[in-house]
């Protein structure tokens, strides 16, 4: 038999010799596969799980590529370190980077059998093999990492030479408990504590220490998930080890017997994983979308999506969670889940972007049940969300903001009829100078006829004909200039709709860049980027701070005196039957052409917010009219009919505690009373008199 004094001897030799051969097993030259010139290990971060914290720093969720938390050596029981080192190198803490009884006994058995049926390795080497096996990115590279070969061996042992060098015993255990896999999903020494039992790793006792300690092996055989044999093998390798351990007078032979006595124990403990599993997975979705497509958070594609797959990060954000359950329950009040309709809102700080809520009448998930959605109906599709709907009349705020901008005055304003079509094609110019007039449409009131209305009239009439005839005098592209500087843009991300009717919101948008646009008015002109995520610390304890990104759209007279004509939609506009909110706040309705889907966008000083509703399944097919919503039956669906009470209902409880804010008051010299200028001065009288006749 060919013993383990002369496997050493072969170790010894080969060395220096240049092939060693026996057995069927041959070893590569020793000038390419037994130079053990130390090698220093590259080691990537570890995959660790990330977690996402609201503004108050409660934790709203966690997401993982690899179910893992990185734990000190202190953090770890000692009688889970005395149960590893037992059973997977027992002279860790006596032999160098290669242990040579140890690789001399595995070498024997090796050459005997005529394959590599028995490893040998050090605990360091086990490391070093986990560090290729965590960064191999192919399958072919991960097979190379795992192959049964000298030439594999021996280069681990020149990389763990460079181990034992760079690191302490303690530091080279440590980071083996950290990375190794246990089976059940976890990886690491305390998330597999967790899932298999429940406990911390600082908490683990004999019986449990030794069961993860055996799990190591073969980790995919002995998974306890995989039923009653893969448990029974588990419990057999855990027997092995707390034999072991006793062999080696760890413990008692009673406590050996003891602890063998007792049950497998598995408590197979989940881990929440993704935003399916958060309270507020719609928030959570918009944040990781923005870690994954936002240059702030790296510079790449790949470099985001290599630290988020990398985890580790605690990721803090700006979700309020007694506004968020306002949204929540003002939706659940006036929408079921079951509806066919879905309203979504969002909630946004003025002068800062903050999101402060997100919500939606659906739960969020994959299952594709009827009150389910598997996208974000509250963001643009950069952020998870699809084709949003039709924004209404909400529209109109940026042709009025537009008409003061150019110096009108809120008393001023424009006859109309009760119905209104372009005069010409060059009557409307998009932003590329195209004359798109649609001469064969005409656009009609939902309600009542024409006459003279002014800025504040039309507005909390939401008369249609006067705000075509409007963006017809401030012009068309201005208009959209306006909404751009606000933060207008596409759910979907495609560019904006530059038709005349883009006064009547017939672009498809998301709640966030409404409320947010809204949020502009409230902040005096002042927008800012809507923002998530306030501090990110990653795994390595560096923390960045994320300020608001900012800037004056408006002139801040023009936006009070926007939010001077907007407050009298709810005493004398369209939200006069829903009423008030007891303090300062100013909004527009929206209701689309046939009702295919309806909103409401409204502010005070302090917070923002806006309400869609519309049917996912395809608004304009499917439209909110002689439907019945969270119980109640609607002829047709108003933006103040279900959108407004959702907003007036979560205003009412957010702003609870919130002191009351009063809004700038208008300039009166510069935007009171009227003007003797109703009509453009650019207008030719054949183009006045159109607007007379309409």
């Amino acid at each position: 038999m060919f013993g383990a004094a002369a496997a050493a001897g072969v170790v010894v030799a080969a060395i220096g010799l240049p092939v060693v051969g026996g057995g069927g097993a041959t070893v590569v030259s020793a000038t390419e596969a037994l130079n053990l010139r130390q090698l220093e290990l590259v080691e990537p971060p570890l995959a660790q799980t990330s977690v996402i914290y609201d503004a108050e720093g409660n934790k709203i969720a966690q997401f993982y590529a690899q179910d893992r938390k990185v734990v000190t050596l202190d953090q770890i029981s000692e009688v889970m370190k005395t149960a590893i080192i037992s059973i997977e190198d027992y002279r860790f803490y006596q032999h160098g980077p290669i242990d040579l009884e140890g690789t001399a006994r595995a070498l024997a058995k090796n050459l005997v059998t005529g394959r590599t049926s028995q490893g040998g390795s050090s605990i360091t080497q086990q490391y070093v093999k986990q560090v290729f096996l965590n960064a191999a990115a192919t399958e072919k590279e991960k097979n190379k990492a795992l192959e049964s070969s000298y030439a594999r061996k021996l280069n681990e042992l020149r990389y763990a030479m460079g181990v034992e060098k760079k690191y302490s015993k303690d530091e080279i255990l440590a980071k083996y408990l950290n990375i190794a896999y246990f089976g059940a999903g976890a990886n690491g020494i305390e998330s597999a504590a967790r899932r298999f039992f429940g406990v911390p790793a600082s908490r683990l006792n004999l019986a449990q220490a030794a069961t993860l300690a055996g799990a190591v092996q073969d980790p995919n055989r002995t998974d306890p998930n995989r039923g009653k044999a893969a448990r029974k093998l588990l419990v057999d390798r855990r027997n092995v080890v707390l034999d072991r351990m006793a062999e080696l007078a760890k413990i008692t032979p009673q406590q050996a017997a003891e602890a063998k006595a007792t049950k497998l124990g598995y408590k197979g403990v989940k881990q929440p994983n993704g935003c399916q599993a958060s309270k507020y997975p719609y928030f959570c979705e918009y944040v990781r979308y923005e870690l994954l497509t936002n240059p702030a958070f790296g510079q790449t594609q790949r470099i985001r999506t290599q630290r988020f797959n990398q985890g580790g990060m605690k990721i803090h954000t700006t979700l309020d969670p007694t506004m968020q359950a306002a949204a929540e329950k003002a939706i659940e009040k006036h929408v079921n889940a079951s509806d066919n309709a879905l309203a979504a809102e969002a909630l946004i700080q003025p002068g800062t972007g903050m999101i402060r809520a997100m919500a939606a009448s659906r739960t969020f998930g994959y299952a594709a049940k009827k009150n389910e959605v598997s996208y974000n109906p509250v963001a643009d599709k950069k952020h998870g969300g699809l084709l949003g709907f039709q924004a209404g009349s909400t529209f109109k705020t940026f042709t009025l903001i537009t008409a003061l901008k150019q110096g009108m005055k809120v008393g001023e304003g424009l006859q109309v009829g009760g119905s209104y079509r372009a005069p010409a094609l060059s009557t409307f110019k998009n932003c590329a100078g195209q004359g798109i007039g649609d001469i064969t449409h005409s656009v009609t009131n939902d309600e009542g006829s024409g006459g003279f209305k002014t800025l504040q009239t039309g507005t909390w009439g939401s008369v249609n004909t006067f705000f075509m005839a409007l963006e017809q005098r401030v012009g068309l592209c201005n208009t959209i200039e306006t909404a751009k500087s606000l933060g207008i843009k596409r759910a979907d991300g495609t560019p904006l709709k530059e038709f005349e009717t883009f006064t009547l919101g017939t672009n498809e948008m998301d709640p966030v860049t409404v409320a947010n646009a809204y949020a502009g008015i409230a902040a005096r002109g002042k927008y800012c980027a809507p923002q998530a995520i306030t501090k990110i610390t990653d795994g390595s304890g560096k923390s960045t701070d994320y300020r608001p990104s900012c800037k004056q759209a408006l002139d801040p007279e023009v936006a009070d005196a926007a939010a001077n004509v907007l407050s009298g939609v709810f005493t004398k506009g369209t939200m006069r039957g829903v009423g008030g909110i007891g303090r300062p706040a100013a909004g527009k309705t929206g209701t689309t052409d046939q009702y295919a889907s309806a909103w409401f966008a409204g502010f005070t000083p302090d917070l923002a917010g806006a309400v869609s509703i519309g049917d996912p399944r395809g608004s304009q097919r499917y439209r909110l009219s002689g439907v019945t919503i969270g119980g109640s039956y609607y002829g047709s669906v108003l933006g103040a009919s279900v959108p407004g009470p959702i907003w007036k209902d979560t205003m009412l409880a957010a702003l609870k505690n919130t002191p009351s804010t009063d809004f700038t008051p208008i300039n009166t010299s510069r935007f009171g009373g009227t003007s003797t200028r109703q009509t453009p001065q650019d207008d030719t009288p054949e183009d006045l008199q159109d607007i007379q006749d309409q």
